[in-house]
């Protein structure tokens, strides 16, 4: 069988996610955010005070990667960090007000964004392409670990 890019998963899966990012990166330019901080954004938004660790564990990123998003985070007033009380080796993350307010803006430009890639299919297709995804996700992952069992562990 001979490779197509249409036939590929991984280059179908890189091509949709550098569409939904271009878009993505349109709508929230004007509220002072990029691309690469989101989904930091995202997982503090839910849950305030994670680790470094943490993040690179939840958003599958290498430490250096997560590392410059903070400093760029920081740098823009995003984030601030501030050592745990109970124990000084481990910063923890916190968001400033500016970040808090962004928000509601920032989650509903992702909304359009997902809305207007997704209106093509029905509500039962689009609950499936979902659930389909995630469990391709889940897949990788778990590979992942078994090929590389130190991924996500740096600090």
């Amino acid at each position: 069988m001979t490779f197509t890019k249409a036939h590929s998963a991984g280059y179908l899966a890189n091509h949709m996610a550098r569409l939904f990012a271009r878009e993505l990166q349109a709508r929230i330019r004007p509220l002072g955010l990029t691309i690469g901080a989101f989904p930091a954004l995202l997982e503090l938004w839910g849950q305030e005070g994670l680790t470094q660790k943490d993040l690179i564990g939840r958003l599958d990123l290498e430490q250096a990667t997560m590392a410059n998003t903070l400093a760029r985070m920081e740098r823009d007033g995003l984030v601030i960090r501030r050592r745990d009380p109970s124990d000084g080796r481990v910063q923890r993350i916190w968001l400033t007000d500016q970040a808090r307010a962004l928000k509601g803006p920032a989650i509903a430009a992702a909304s359009q964004v997902n809305a207007g890639a997704l209106a093509g299919l029905t509500d039962v297709e689009r609950r499936q392409f979902l659930d389909l995804m995630r469990r391709v996700i889940a897949t990788v992952q778990a590979r992942t670990r078994e090929t590389d069992p130190f991924l996500g562990t740096a600090d």
